[in-house]
């Protein structure tokens, strides 16, 4: 099979989960403290993914002043782009409970919402792409740090979506639709990488990386704060934990 194409399966393997969260929230009542405990939990998994796995290949290959770049370049675009989706209703997308607007509290809010998810996927994603650069099959810590943390995102946000009066064919459209992009992303991030320098690829994996820390800290952890309350900590080092013990048992 070729890389590429293996890069894209597993990239809809990683969006997919957000599918399954999306699932879970449409059909069964979850309550809201244990919706916080699994954000919190994925926050954990997360940030361990991409220190250990993303931000020291990245240093490693590309050395520290490039990877250092990337990675507040990385996390000043997303922030700059949050600001800008939040301004149009997205800020609670992650939310499950009624933050999140209706179309008629603000007109526009379910494209932003879904741009905003695409927005938080997408790094994610050109990561199991890079991953697989080499022929060493995809990075499974990575993998498993992605499907882990986008399952309580699924979960979290289409109950929100809910709550906002929106329908089925709005929810898994959205979540439907990031499964696929993100299938296109991690093949795009294989294919256009295929022949770029390490430094290159450490570059692009460092901003990915600053990405995905500025998102789990403006849209994952206030939504795992709130009704956690002070076990979120307690929680994220569990996900942390069990994410180095996946890194290292590889």
């Amino acid at each position: 099979m070729p890389e590429w194409i293996e890069a894209a399966l597993w990239g809809l393997v990683g969006g997919g989960a957000l599918v399954l969260g999306a699932l879970v929230a449409w059909f069964v009542r979850v309550p809201a403290r244990l919706v916080s405990h699994i954000m919190a939990f994925g926050a954990g998994v997360l940030i361990s993914a991409l220190a250990f796995d993303l931000m020291d290949e990245a240093e490693r290959t590309g050395g520290l002043a490039a990877t250092a770049a990337g990675f507040v370049g990385g996390a000043v675009v997303y922030v700059l782009a949050n600001v800008a989706l939040a301004r149009r209703g997205a800020r609670h997308r992650k939310r499950s409970g009624d933050h999140q607007p209706s179309e008629s509290d603000v007109s526009g809010s379910g494209s932003a919402i879904a741009i905003g998810a695409l927005l938080d996927g997408v790094p994610e994603s050109v990561v199991l792409g890079l991953s697989l650069l080499g022929g060493g099959g995809v990075g499974v810590p990575v993998l498993a740090a992605v499907f882990i943390s986008n399952v309580p995102e699924g979960l979290s946000s289409a109950a929100g979506m809910k709550q906002a009066g929106r329908g089925a064919r709005y929810v898994f459209g959205v979540w439907g639709g990031i499964a696929v992009a993100s299938g296109l992303s991690a093949l795009l991030g294989n294919l256009l990488l295929d022949q770029a320098s390490p430094a290159t690829v450490a570059l692009i994996t460092a901003v990915a990386a600053g990405a995905i820390l500025a998102m789990i800290a403006d849209t994952m952890v206030p939504e795992a704060f709130e009704r956690a309350g002070m076990a979120t900590g307690l929680v994220t080092v569990l996900g942390f934990l069990t994410a180095f013990a996946i890194e290292r048992a590889g």
